[in-house]
């Protein structure tokens, strides 16, 4: 009986591997990038100090005191803004339910001007429940919201920041 429990077990492993394989899934893996270095210019934070260090050794992010003139790319991060607003309240008028965003705004242009990606922003929103009697641990739970969000947009800019099709002349 376990031997065949255990064949029954692999022969349905293997028929679901095999319909990822046949439906085109695979592991997004790292990206890869069409240029070497990159200027970060703007808004300064947590996202910056993130996408500085994500980018590993395939790309140079130009510390923000040097001249953007030895950089292939400027990336310039307009805006980056977090709100927490109210959408449930209970019969008594006591919140029970915030909604947190984090908006980024960014552009990506060479140093000479040349427009690559004109203002886009990405938004990452979560809903939270709220309870008076566990304000502390919500607080908390808050701070980790945020910082999975931010790791998000991260990974969303560096992914359209992979498929931008760079050409060194204009």
């Amino acid at each position: 009986m376990l031997n065949r429990r255990t064949s029954l077990k692999w022969a349905a492993q293997l028929a679901g591997a095999g319909l990822l394989a046949g439906c085109g899934f695979k592991l997004r893996g790292s990206q890869s990038y069409r240029f070497q270095t990159l200027a970060i210019t703007g808004a300064e934070g947590d996202i910056n100090r993130e996408l500085r260090q994500s980018f590993g050794s395939d790309v140079r992010v130009l510390a923000p005191d040097e001249p953007l003139d030895k950089a292939q790319l400027v990336l310039n991060i307009v805006q980056v803004q977090r709100e927490k607003i109210v959408v449930g309240v209970n019969a008594s008028g006591q919140v029970r339910e915030f909604q947190l965003r984090i908006r980024l705004k960014f552009s990506l242009r060479t140093p000479q001007g040349r427009e690559l990606l004109p203002e886009t922003e990405i938004l990452q929103q979560r809903d939270i429940s709220y309870n008076e009697t566990s304000a502390l641990a919500k607080e908390t739970e808050e701070a980790l919201l945020y910082k999975n969000m931010q790791t998000d947009i991260v990974q969303q800019l560096l992914r359209r920041l992979s498929t931008v099709n760079y050409a060194a002349s204009p």
